[in-house]
């Protein structure tokens, strides 16, 4: 009796250290081991009862595991979030477009490519901004998220400088001559124009000389590059100043005394050739030519006349 007692003791006290984590030369399990350990324990001695449903609940965890392993190794895992999370309250619902003037806020909405279930948590905000910049007024843009639902986009744009006039075609251009889109807008219209090939690169520096006269630069209707050498001035009265290809400095302050002194630019006259160092040509138009002759006609009748009388 008191063999079998105490091999039933031993035998008692072997699984009670198993359900405590000991091992039969005094290893104790970790502490996150234990309720596994004695878990399996109790499902090796019949005492363990499953909950209710919990076939359901495995086979329910078993599907979902499937799905999801089949999403991934299909390459449909970002649909999956994306539906998951935006139906979670995290669809993009606010979009703010800050620092436009230029780009339509419709193309930059466009470029987002959003629908109405787009989620926030698995939007590209990287390649969502690389599609915005490639807008053409666009310089620089940064795309961010605002949990839980809107979307910032901040952007930078070049800045119109001239309208180029190049054969048959007008475009909108930087100050350093790169061309941003063709024209099409009224409000540009004030810009200053240049015309020619060449003169892209070459109007900003030019047109900083002509800022130095303001009552010139008021006056001039287009910046006309010839040969891409030299420049002539096209003024809203239809007088065209043709500029000398070196010294167009000196030329500018001498145009400018000369119209001061005398009204030059005010006169009946076609042109104003300042090519030569030595000399101002002017041209006149067809009608100031005609009453020139005419002018002369007449001076050289009144000393018949007065002989005619003498006799």
């Amino acid at each position: 009796m008191f063999a079998l007692k105490s091999g039933q003791v031993r035998k008692t006290g072997a699984i009670g250290s198993s359900l405590l984590g000991l091992s039969g030369d005094g290893f104790v399990l970790p502490r996150w081991l234990r309720r596994p350990a004695r878990l399996a324990a109790r499902l090796g001695q019949g005492d363990f009862s499953p909950p209710p449903f919990s076939a359901t609940i495995a086979s329910a965890i078993l599907l979902a595991s499937s799905g999801f392993y089949g999403a991934y190794v299909g390459g449909h895992m970002p649909a999956v979030v994306q539906a998951i999370t935006a139906r979670s309250g995290f669809a993009v619902d606010q979009i703010r477009v800050i620092g436009h003037h230029e780009t339509s806020e419709i193309d930059v909405l466009g470029r987002l490519e959003l629908d109405g279930w787009t989620s926030l948590i698995g939007f590209d905000a990287d390649k969502a901004r690389t599609r915005v910049a490639e807008l053409p007024w666009v310089t620089d843009v940064s795309v961010r998220k605002i949990y839980p639902d809107a979307l910032e986009v901040k952007i930078e744009e070049r800045k119109p400088f001239a309208i180029w006039q190049h054969g048959s075609q007008l475009a909108v251009i930087e100050e350093n001559g790169n061309v941003i889109v063709p024209f099409s807008n009224s409000r540009h219209a004030n810009l200053p124009l240049v015309i020619g090939y060449g003169a892209a690169n070459h109007a900003s520096a030019f047109l900083a000389k002509v800022r130095k006269y303001p009552e010139l630069a008021a006056r001039v209707k287009g910046y006309i590059r010839v040969s891409e050498r030299r420049w002539d001035l096209r003024l809203e009265n239809g007088i065209t100043v043709k500029l000398p290809e070196r010294g167009a400095d000196k030329a500018l302050a001498d145009l400018v005394t000369m119209d001061r002194d005398v009204g030059l630019l005010s006169r009946d006259i076609a042109a104003v050739d300042m090519r030569l160092s030595d000399r101002l040509v002017v041209q006149l138009t067809p009608e100031a030519v005609e009453r020139r002759e005419a002018s002369l006609k007449e001076g050289a009748k009144a000393p018949k006349a007065s002989a005619e009388k003498r006799i």
